[in-house]
């Protein structure tokens, strides 16, 4: 395919994306298998325009007064691949083509509206509705940490402790000349190749046999906060496919024991797989329709580890459309679903143990406040410093603010934005 077809393509989807509310991965695939002759190459083409258009879709629609498909693309191609204006006429004209230009359309490529002026949900290219939200995270710097949820991610793996360790996972996986990260000991970065791909990590052979994990730094952060201990009894309650889980069992060296539980089967179905190929031998799976297994856990646990399900807006990076398919309503549900999901932990605590509650999240509403509000109500709980469990990290993360808790973010340390609190139960 022509450069042409590609952004009429791209089009196309994206119109699927905004006007049907399809996630740009089933709308991406849906069009690959209405249009068999699109090779791997044009695929791959199509979907980088479709995601990096989500991730600038504020800033693109202000320059074009036009928050249409098709503007977002012509302004794509303008703006952030500064393609000429007769070169974007002349792709429009094409037989495949995306048509003719408008007036409008080339008066808009020429002149566009500046973003000097521009609120910060625009140059920040998040939801309207969520500015209060990101001014309360970061203030004046909310544009800034917007633009950087809006960049491409890079790949980061874990390596798993049972298997092997850094140096051995890096040697397998040398010919894409991973970097170490800068905080978790266990962690490889990979930057997109000369071509601009990333790797797939999960077809080698270091994945088959369970030496790595596909796992961002921030999540591996906040596995090694929890500082899980060989012996220990740990509860996951929202393991879904098994990521932390499996990351515990590392450093409890396979001794003592892990429940993983989830109330979603689907998200927990591929969690034995994983546990397989990662040679753990301490975790139990506790399914949906197992309520006896789970409540017989009760009182007994050092640790109890909430990833609560929440608006996902730390991961914009890897999932650009997902902020704007993100409603109040949908904001408000998970909100109260992590009130839920923290009463019910409290209960699995042991007295001296600990809860530990985590988010892909940079709301302050999904974070802080719960915590917050947990504790006024668990007053057999209080919150306990990260900075004394951040012994197994390689460097501690610097922060804006001084907290007991921690908010990572892609701007300040280069991860996901993830959310960590720590709280201790009384004796």
């Amino acid at each position: 395919m022509k450069p042409a077809g590609r952004a009429a393509a791209a089009i196309e989807i994206l119109q699927a994306v905004t006007g049907r509310h399809q996630p740009a991965a089933c709308a991406l695939r849906d069009w690959g298998r209405a249009h068999r002759f699109a090779g791997a190459r044009d695929r791959a083409a199509i979907g980088d325009l479709v995601h990096e258009a989500l991730r600038r879709a504020a800033s693109l629609a202000w320059r074009m007064d036009d928050d249409s498909p098709r503007a977002l693309i012509l302004a794509l191609l303008a703006f952030a691949r500064a393609t000429p204006l007769a070169d974007i006429a002349a792709m429009g004209d094409e037989p495949y083509g995306f048509g003719p230009l408008s007036a409008a359309e080339k008066q808009a490529l020429a002149m566009p509206r500046p973003l000097d002026d521009a609120p910060d949900w625009v140059r920040g290219d998040f939801p309207q509705w969520l500015q209060a939200h990101f001014l309360d995270a970061f203030g004046d710097a909310a544009a800034a940490h917007g633009q950087a949820l809006a960049r491409r991610a890079p790949v980061d793996v874990r390596v798993n402790a049972l298997k092997g360790d850094r140096a051995k996972a890096r040697k397998a996986l040398a010919r894409f000349r991973p970097l170490e990260t800068p905080y978790s000991p266990l962690g490889l970065r990979f930057a997109p190749g000369p071509d601009g791909r990333l790797p797939n990590v999960t077809a080698e052979s270091a994945h088959g046999r369970g030496l790595i994990e596909v796992q961002d730094e921030g999540s591996q952060i906040a596995a090694l906060l929890c500082s899980a201990r060989p012996g220990e009894q740990v509860l996951d309650l929202c393991a879904g496919a098994g990521g932390k889980t499996l990351a515990l069992a590392a450093q409890m060296h396979n001794r003592g024991q892990i429940h993983a539980h989830d109330a979603d089967r689907h998200r927990l179905r591929p969690i034995h797989e994983r546990i397989r190929r990662a040679g753990v031998r301490n975790a139990q799976i506790i399914a949906p329709h197992q309520p006896g297994k789970l409540d017989a856990l009760r009182s007994r646990m050092d640790l109890v580890l909430v990833d609560a399900p929440c608006s996902g807006s730390g991961t914009w990076r890897r999932r650009p459309d997902a902020k704007w398919r993100l409603s109040k309503s949908a904001l408000e549900t998970r909100m109260k679903a992590q009130r839920e999901l923290l009463r019910q932990a409290a209960a699995f605590v042991k007295p001296g143990g600990r809860l530990i509650y985590v988010t892909c999240s940079v709301l302050p509403v999904e974070n802080d406040a719960q915590v917050k509000a947990f504790l006024k109500e668990q007053k057999a709980f209080s919150l306990l410093d990260w900075q004394d469990q951040a012994g197994a990290l390689a460097s501690q993360p610097q922060t804006a603010h001084e907290s007991k808790t921690l908010q990572l973010t892609p701007l300040e340390h280069e991860t996901d934005g993830f959310f960590i609190a720590i709280m201790g139960r009384a004796l």
